[in-house]
């Protein structure tokens, strides 16, 4: 686990990144892995403090996939999108279909089981002190990022953004990316915040100057 900036650590967790942050009512949790890593993030939480809350980015399994475990075992509370809610409450049949995009992600990965949303949060809301929701669909409709205010501002992309193994801004698997367009308009909305930190569901953090990068990333995407 590495400590991005104060208070803020990276797990990861194989093909997937989860953040941990500290705050005064206990530790916040953004994302959960994929099913069946509730028992090393509950390690990783020991020496932190308790969960108090779960943002989650989207229902795909390897950011939702511990959603209910952590919930039922912690008792957090669980806040997402709510176009991403019947995906997480297991009502998906009623839900947009996202063609070949769920088929690729659910034969690949796994199910997400199914629990119940805590607190619906959109564009602009603050579901706990410190934290701004930016509403960046694309990848998928209920996409959510996060803006928190310390260290000179961090932003949690999920999978909006990614960086690749050279550190730089790298799109995701276009298999992955429900609407492209919208996906290419969110990351130009993520480029008008400023904040100088930005961590991902995959690749590495960027550490000072990253709203910067996310300008140059807009103007010429990958």
């Amino acid at each position: 686990m590495q400590e991005v900036v104060d208070g803020v650590f990276e797990l990861r967790l194989g093909v997937v990144n989860v953040h941990l942050v500290v705050t005064d009512d206990g530790v916040v949790l953004v994302d959960t892995g994929l099913p069946g890593q509730a028992a090393v993030i509950e390690r990783s939480l020991r020496p932190l403090g308790r969960l108090r809350a779960i943002l989650l980015s989207h229902h795909h399994p390897d950011h939702a996939g511990s959603a209910a475990a952590l919930r039922e075992r912690t008792g957090a509370r669980l806040i997402a999108h709510a176009a991403e809610a019947p995906y997480l409450t297991g009502h998906f049949e009623a839900a947009e279909p996202e063609g070949r995009l769920r088929k690729f992600l659910f034969r690949r990965l796994a199910k997400v089981e199914p629990t119940k949303i805590d607190q619906l949060a959109g564009d602009g809301a603050e579901p706990i002190p410190g934290f701004t929701v930016v509403h960046t669909p694309g990848h998928t409709r209920g996409h959510l990022s996060f803006l928190l205010d310390r260290a000179g501002g961090v932003l949690f992309t999920g999978d909006a953004a990614a960086t690749g193994k050279d550190g730089s801004l790298a799109g995701l698997d276009p298999r992955t990316i429900a609407d492209p367009e919208r996906a290419a308009e969110s990351l130009t909305r993520l480029a008008e915040h400023d904040f100088d930190h930005a961590v991902f569901g995959h690749g590495r953090p960027i550490s000072g100057g990253a709203a910067a990068r996310f300008r140059e990333a807009a103007i010429t995407p990958e």
